[in-house]
């Protein structure tokens, strides 16, 4: 089969700048970028309200639930008959469903999502880790904020850790493992229009063709 898209998964750590260098990948390379966006298009193609699949994201933020369970993704959509139609199981199931045929007909970029173990089978999926040294995600989130030290710390071990358990809890693998991407770049050493550079680069050669 003739794969003409691709998608570019990023993981990032919080304060590394991934947000914002995923978004200028995304210019750079005229295509777009999935985050929370994702939630819509799920929502319109579970017929699932869009407030549901935002209220399982804050939820599970506030348990414990990635600490004492698992429920690894497989691919499997639970049909709506079921009591466990609107579980964050069937939820992610749904962001992942839409992640796949978005591949069938665009490129993009995707945040976080665990995208990179859902579209791991697709040889045109690219998947990057990026994260910087802590001092320099303190900088950048300091900035960010205007807030006192401790409160920037407790946001960047927050989200870390949410980012982390959510990863386990959907996949069964450890979220900072090299070995679970192509790419592991460190956004400080390489800069974020280098890292962009870096990454249309390492595509282009998967690809065998220019991107740009």
């Amino acid at each position: 089969m003739d794969h003409k898209y691709y998608a570019i998964c990023i993981s990032r750590t919080c304060g590394s700048g991934g947000t914002e260098i995923g978004k200028m990948l995304a210019e750079q390379l005229n295509i777009d970028v999935y985050d929370r966006k994702l939630l819509r298009l799920a929502s319109d193609d579970s017929g699932i309200s869009e407030e549901i699949f935002a209220r399982a994201d804050q939820d599970v933020k506030k348990t414990l639930l990635y600490k004492v369970s698992r429920d690894v993704y497989r691919g499997e959509i639970i049909p709506p008959e079921s009591g466990n139609f609107l579980s964050d199981r069937n939820l992610f199931e749904y962001q992942a469903k839409v992640l796949k045929e978005l591949l069938n007909r665009e490129s993009f970029v995707v945040l976080g999502r665990a995208a990179d173990v859902v579209l791991k089978k697709h040889p045109n999926a690219v998947s990057i880790f990026l994260s910087a040294s802590p001092e320099a995600c303190f900088k950048r989130e300091k900035e960010l904020l205007q807030s006192d030290d401790l409160a920037v710390n407790r946001r960047i071990d927050s989200i870390n850790r949410y980012r982390s358990q959510y990863y386990k809890y959907h996949t069964g693998k450890k979220w900072k493992n090299p070995e679970n991407y192509d790419l592991c770049l460190n956004t400080e050493a390489l800069g974020y229009q280098g890292c962009v550079d870096f990454i249309c680069d390492y595509v282009e050669k998967r690809l065998g063709r220019e991107i740009r």
